[in-house]
């Protein structure tokens, strides 16, 4: 977790982004457009919903009884479940779903259906992940279980010379944990760092809030179709894992290939904390888009393919990160700043394996700089 204070440059450039973000407000103005999601947002919420929800009422209401189609159902759940997370809940923890914040509220519980918990998700994800990219003990999403390492700044293990083999399968895993363990852990962590997520909310609040809505995500997903399918309880149990293995390993693909890349740096602090580049750089430095012409996959990811975009503008609705995308790239040039796109998803996830083996083999030495940037990082096999 969070170990010291960190203090981003302020003279790295300011002109960066100063300059995009008036770029930015410029183009919302002469196109006349709210940075908030639209109507085709709107649409995609339907349509993940649906693909949520339709094969779940089919299943109870005895319309969908054999077992492969109910297998089938079970994973367009999984399916859909993903979308939820990428599409509108993910905007609506950022505020971006709508201008109207009461919608945003209410569409953020939307995280309620992957199994996951809104409070700890802003504060890992908005407060942490955001605020503190690949950032070593600030950052959670680079530190997860001990057998993946995602990190040059985590410990190395033998095991991991084989993780671009099995991490494939962890991610699959990550909504389960979401929705068993992994809550509770974050909650107790945090009342302990005494950095609540809950605003004025307190831990005994928080915890009854979590333990109810776990009851009743279980109740809903488990106990009640062991009750009315027409199948033994371990079927029903398959099922259940089955379609949150494909919600996280899609989870995991989508997000990790932006992150855990060859050109993503893991920057550290000097011992009191200051940083050598400042945020926005620093976002630079530690995202990767990728396929940023593939319509279709935009559209199902939540434009979590224009990271870059998201991590500078999180206060935007994904819908515009496909137009903001050449004034953060023209702007990156002209500061002659980094800036890292890989030109598909295939290629995303190349460079993800390739990274994972990386890290799983050497140690790797990064300068924290820009200018480090204008070379391959230091490979120190071991």
């Amino acid at each position: 977790m969070q170990e010291k204070k960190i203090k981003f440059a302020t003279h790295d450039k300011p002109e960066f982004i100063k300059e995009l973000r008036a770029s930015v407000r410029t183009y919302f103005e002469e196109h006349n457009l709210s940075r908030y999601g639209n109507r085709s947002l709107f649409i995609k919420s339907i349509a993940m919903l649906a693909l949520y929800i339709i094969p779940y009422v089919l299943m109870m209401t005895g319309v969908v009884t054999a077992i492969p189609l109910l297998f089938a159902m079970w994973v367009l759940m999984g399916i859909g479940m993903a979308g939820i997370g990428m599409g509108l809940m993910h905007d609506a923890n950022h505020g971006t779903y709508s201008e109207n914040q009461r919608m945003n509220r209410w569409v953020s519980k939307s995280i309620y259906l992957l199994g996951g918990f809104p409070p700890n998700w802003r504060y890992q994800h908005n407060t942490m992940h955001h605020g503190f990219t690949n950032i070593e003990g600030h950052d959670e999403d680079i530190r997860p279980v001990g057998i993946l390492r995602f990190s040059p700044h985590r410990p190395l293990y033998g095991i991991h010379r084989f993780q671009q083999w099995y991490a494939w399968f962890f991610y699959g895993l990550m909504t389960i944990s979401w929705s068993t363990t992994k809550d509770f852990r974050q909650l107790i962590g945090y009342h302990r760092q005494n950095v609540l997520p809950g605003g004025r909310e307190s831990f005994p609040r928080l915890l009854t809030d979590l333990i109810i809505t776990k009851i009743i995500y279980f109740g809903a997903l488990i106990v009640l179709p062991i009750i009315l399918l027409p199948v033994a309880w371990y079927w029903v149990v398959l099922f259940f894992l089955a379609m949150h293995f494909v919600a996280g390993f899609i989870l995991g693909v989508v997000f990790q290939s932006a992150h855990v890349v060859p050109s993503s740096v893991y920057p550290l602090a000097d011992d009191e904390g200051n940083m050598e580049n400042s945020w926005a750089i620093s976002q630079l430095l530690t995202t990767a888009d990728f396929a940023p012409r593939n319509k279709l996959l935009s559209w199902y990811t939540g434009g979590l393919n224009f990271q870059i975009e998201h991590h500078l503008f999180p206060n935007v609705s994904h819908v515009h990160y496909h137009s903001l995308a050449p004034l953060v790239q023209a702007a990156a040039a002209k500061y002659d700043l980094p800036y890292h796109q890989q030109g598909s998803f295939g290629a995303a996830l190349r460079n993800h394996y390739q990274m994972l083996r990386q890290l799983g083999r050497t140690r790797i030495v990064q300068p924290n700089t820009v200018a480090a940037m204008e070379a391959q990082p230091l490979l120190v096999k071991i």
